[in-house]
C-alpha cells in the first residue's frame, strides 16, 4: 500500500507542478523558502535544534495560523526546556507566523510528502511530539512519526460531509494513520463521531469546541489606527463604513455594484474591500475602474495623502494581515467566499468585536458556527445579491438593530470560548 501511495504522489506530484509552482509564482515571494518544501534547510536550523527537544506545530495557511499562534504562546510558557518549531505551507501563512511570533520560535516551510524529503525533514528536526492544526493528512508525514514512535495531535478537528467520505472511501490507506493519533480536539460531537468512524481510538478523541472562538481575542491589540487612516480618504467619524473581508472572485464586483446603487441614497457609505488573496488586487482595481468606483490602494496611502469627503469611495486593501484592524472601524462586515464561492470566511473575529455581520448562502466551511450565530439573530444570511442589498439597507438605516446584532454577536463568541485551555490540556498529557 505504501509502495503504491508513493508511486502514485510522485506521478501526481509530477503532474500538478507546473500548476502549483505558477501558483506560489503568482503569489509572490516564492523564492525565500523554497528548498524547506523539499526538505532542505539551512545549517543555522540544524544548529539551532541540536540536542534539543523539540516540538513542531504544523499549520496550512493563514486561518491555521491564526489558530496556531495564540496555541504557541498558551504552550511555550509550559514548555520551558522545548524548542519549538512552527510549519507552514503558504507565504501569506509565512509572513503571518514571523509577524505574531518571537524570532526564537523557528519557522519553516512544511515539506511536499514525498518520502525522501519528508525523512529528510524529520530527520533534521527530530521532534518529540507533533501537533496539527486543522491540517489535512499526508500518509508518509505520519507513516515516519509512527516509525520513530512520536506522538501526534489534531487540534480543532472538523470534518465535513465530503471529506468524511473521502477518507472513508480509501480508509485502507488513511484507517492507520487516523488510529495512530494520540489525541484529537474535535469541534463537535458529530465530528467526533465521525472521527471514530474513520479509525480513531475513541480514548484519543475529545469534544473541546472550536479553537476559533479563542483565537478572537477581544483585548487583542491593534497597533494599526484604521479610523484616521480612512479620515485620510474622507471617511469621517460619522461615515457608515462596510468592510467586505476575505472576498473572492465575483464579490467585489457585486460588491462595489450594490455600493453604486445606494451611494446617492447614503452619502456617508464608505467601501473597504479586502480580497482574500492580496495578490488580486490589480485584477480588482480593473474592475472597480471598469464600473467607475474611485478607489485608492492600501499600499499608495501615504502619511501625506489627505482626500475631501465624498471624493472616495473605496479602499481596496492589497496587503496581508491587516482585515482585523479595518474591522475596528467597520459598521458592517460582509463575510467573503459565501457569495459567489464555497465554503465561507471565518465571520468570528469581526463578532468578537460586536460588529454587524452578513454572510451569503455558502458557509459550508462553518457548518456549526454559521448557523449558530444565525439562530442567536446575531448575524444575517442572505441568499444573493438581492439580499445582500436589502439587508445593507436595513442595517444602514438602522444604527440601533447593528449595534443589538453587533451585541448579541459579541455574546455568542463569548459563550463558546474556552476549547483552547481545553485542548492544551490534551496535549500536555504526553509530557
Amino acid at each position: 500500500m505504501r509502495f503504491l501511495y508513493n508511486i502514485l504522489f510522485n506521478i501526481g506530484f509530477a503532474l500538478s507542478a507546473p500548476w502549483y509552482f505558477l501558483k506560489m509564482y503568482r503569489r509572490g515571494s516564492w523564492q525565500a523558502g523554497f528548498g524547506e518544501r523539499f526538505g532542505l534547510y539551512d545549517a543555522k536550523l540544524k544548529q539551532s535544534l541540536t540536542n534539543r527537544q523539540v516540538v513542531w506545530f504544523h499549520a496550512v495557511s493563514v486561518g491555521e495560523v491564526n489558530l496556531c499562534t495564540q496555541l504557541i504562546k498558551v504552550m511555550e510558557p509550559l514548555l520551558p526546556l522545548y524548542k519549538i518549531v512552527v510549519s507552514t505551507t503558504t507565504s501569506t501563512g509565512m509572513s503571518l507566523l514571523r509577524e505574531r511570533l518571537p524570532a526564537h520560535i523557528t519557522k519553516i516551510y512544511y515539506p511536499i510528502d514525498r518520502r525522501k524529503h519528508i525523512q529528510r525533514a524529520i530527520g533534521l528536526i527530530n521532534p518529540e511530539v507533533v501537533v496539527l492544526v486543522e491540517a489535512e493528512i499526508w500518509p508518509n508525514f505520519l507513516w515516519s512519526l509512527q516509525r520513530r514512535g512520536v506522538p501526534y495531535y489534531l487540534v480543532n478537528a472538523r470534518l465535513s460531509e465530503r471529506s468524511f467520505r473521502g477518507y472513508r472511501r480509501f480508509g485502507f490507506l488513511f484507517r492507520e494513520l487516523f488510529a495512530g493519533f494520540e489525541g484529537i480536539g474535535a469541534q463537535t460531537e458529530a465530528d467526533a463521531e465521525r472521527l471514530l468512524q474513520l479509525g480513531c481510538r475513541k480514548e484519543a478523541i475529545h469534544v473541546v469546541g472550536s479553537l476559533k472562538f479563542d483565537a478572537a481575542k477581544l483585548d487583542d491589540p491593534r497597533p494599526l489606527d484604521v479610523a484616521s487612516l480612512l479620515g485620510q480618504l474622507g471617511a469621517g467619524v460619522d461615515s457608515v463604513v462596510l468592510v467586505a473581508g476575505s472576498t473572492h472572485d465575483g464579490e467585489e464586483r457585486i460588491l462595489a455594484s450594490i455600493y453604486l446603487r445606494l451611494k446617492a441614497r447614503f452619502p456617508k457609505l464608505f467601501l473597504v474591500l479586502v480580497p482574500r488573496h492580496h495578490e488580486r488586487g490589480a485584477a480588482v482595481g480593473e474592475e472597480l475602474k471598469s464600473l467607475g468606483v474611485r478607489f485608492v490602494f492600501r499600499k499608495d496611502l501615504r502619511p501625506a495623502t489627505r482626500i475631501k469627503a465624498g471624493e472616495m469611495d473605496c479602499l481596496l486593501v492589497n496587503t496581508t494581515g491587516e482585515l482585523r484592524h479595518f474591522y475596528t472601524r467597520a459598521d458592517i462586515v460582509f463575510v467573503g467566499k459565501s457569495l459567489t464561492a464555497q465554503g465561507g470566511q471565518n465571520p468570528i473575529e469581526a463578532a468578537a468585536l460586536g460588529k454587524a455581520v452578513v454572510f451569503g448562502p455558502h458557509m459550508e466551511n462553518f457548518p456549526d458556527i454559521a448557523p449558530s450565530f444565525v439562530q442567536a439573530q446575531a448575524a444575517l444570511q442572505v441568499p444573493d445579491e438581492a439580499g445582500l442589498e436589502k439587508a445593507l439597507i436595513r442595517l444602514i438605516e438602522n444604527p440601533a438593530e447593528r449595534q443589538a446584532l453587533g451585541q448579541r454577536a459579541q455574546s455568542v463568541v463569548r459563550d463558546n470560548q474556552g476549547s483552547l485551555g481545553r485542548t492544551v490540556a490534551m496535549i500536555m498529557e504526553s509530557f
